[in-house]
């Protein structure tokens, strides 16, 4: 009996070793599985590339500002300024149709619409993103002072109120009589007011940030305000912060043609979309020349819809809760 039990154990014993076998443990591998290689900005365009609708705009956006920024410099482009006499009666070649010579006619002057068109999308582009760029560093630097220190909470309230009852498009107005129309004037009266709406929109989600635990854990721990703001704040606004740098661009774009329209724009002499659209409008009834106003037009919603559609997009795309 004895020795039917010592089998049946060894059996056991064999069977067991045949089932199991021993973990073993590797020191280096434990250290790697603690390694994450995720990055925010991957993710981010990760998430951006699965919009096509974006990505075709993004495209179409790039390929439009390059060629802005080299057609001057490519074979057989005339000048946006010059004043151009039909051959054959030495006078101005005012309003030709569209030809091999004049890819969108002329103006009532005499100047070629294709030259001017993209010479005016230049100035239209600078304009849109100086004042984005702008609008953006001083609306999130007295954003987040506003709703980050409490003792800056009120003279910056009162700021905002001075300047927000103010009437937009009576700064505009003011500063294109006081200054003489430019480029540069368009720049200061757009940013005026305008960094307004981004600073008290970084303020309200400052102020929901602020006060939660990990950023109380880290004041706790003696972190600087600095470093609290930009690790732990900024951070989760980047999503709404492209979103409305895109927004603003289009908006710019919009305000310089408005300004062109009740005549505080730019001058006649440096094209830009506002002056060839007021020019076009003109002639809008027309049925001849009314490509006068459909090409900058085109070009126009073309631009302010792709922005619209991009910033969204990467909004969207930026958001840490859409990240895995």
């Amino acid at each position: 009996m004895g020795m039917y039990s010592e089998e049946i154990n060894n059996i056991s014993h064999r069977s067991r070793e045949a089932l199991f076998e021993f973990a073993v443990t590797d020191e280096r591998q434990a250290e790697e599985t603690a390694y994450s290689n995720y990055s925010y900005w991957r993710s981010t365009w990760k998430s951006f590339l699965k919009n096509r609708i974006a990505i075709f705009l993004l495209v179409g956006v790039l390929m439009i500002v390059t060629f802005t920024i080299l057609q001057p410099y490519l074979p057989a482009q005339k000048s946006p300024t010059e004043i151009y006499l039909d051959e054959q009666t030495g006078l101005q070649a005012r309003n030709i149709a569209p030809n091999t010579e004049f890819w969108f006619g002329t103006n009532s002057i005499g100047q070629d619409l294709w030259s001017r068109i993209w010479a005016g999308t230049r100035t239209s582009l600078l304009i849109g993103c100086a004042v984005a760029i702008v609008e953006a560093i001083i609306g999130i630097t007295i954003g987040t002072l506003w709703g980050f220190s409490r003792k800056l909470e009120m003279p910056i309230t009162q700021l905002y109120n001075i300047v927000d009852n103010i009437p937009t498009t009576i700064v505009l107005i003011l500063m294109s009589y006081i200054l003489r129309p430019s480029v540069s004037t368009i720049i200061i009266a757009m940013c005026i007011t305008g960094w307004v709406e981004m600073a008290r929109f970084i303020r309200n989600q400052i102020v929901i940030l602020r006060d939660r635990e990990y950023n109380l854990a880290s004041k706790c721990l003696g972190t600087p305000d600095y470093r609290i703001i930009l690790k732990n704040l900024l951070p989760y606004l980047i999503s709404v912060i492209m979103l409305r740098m895109s927004l603003a661009i289009p908006f710019a774009i919009g305000a310089e043609v408005f300004l062109t329209y009740i005549g505080l724009g730019l001058p006649i002499s440096e094209p830009s979309l506002g002056n060839l659209i007021n020019e076009g409008r003109v002639l809008m009834m027309s049925p001849e020349l009314r490509y006068q106003l459909i090409f900058p037009s085109i070009v126009l919603s073309v631009i302010t819809i792709a922005f619209y559609i991009i910033g969204n997009s990467f909004a969207d795309a930026a958001d840490p809760k859409n990240h895995v």
